[in-house]
């Protein structure tokens, strides 16, 4: 079974990169560590020292429009840091 898998490019997940040689991914809800160890390894060809995951649970949103009140929630999601060897690197921008 194949699940999905996405880097998290933001300012705080480039930061653990640079730093600590972490690395975010959104994952599927039903994907286990072992899973996604497997899958990254294999996609970048990097060595996976340690893989922590947790569930990010959605927000409520609203907002008002001519309508009247709109209220909605945001998408939960399974979101797994994945921590590299020493020497190894991801590099997410290769290929723009």
């Amino acid at each position: 079974m194949e699940f999905k898998i996405e880097p998290i490019v933001t300012e705080k997940a480039t930061k653990l990169a640079e730093k600590l040689n972490r690395f975010t991914f959104r994952v599927s809800p039903d994907a286990n560590k072992y899973q996604i160890q497997d899958m990254v390894e294999k996609l970048y060809g990097v060595k996976v020292v340690d893989v922590n995951t947790m569930i990010v649970r959605g927000k409520n949103k609203s907002r008002y429009t001519k309508s009247g009140l709109l209220r909605g929630k945001t998408e939960e999601y399974k979101k797994a840091v994945i921590t590299l060897a020493d020497g190894e690197t991801i590099d997410f921008y290769s290929n723009i």
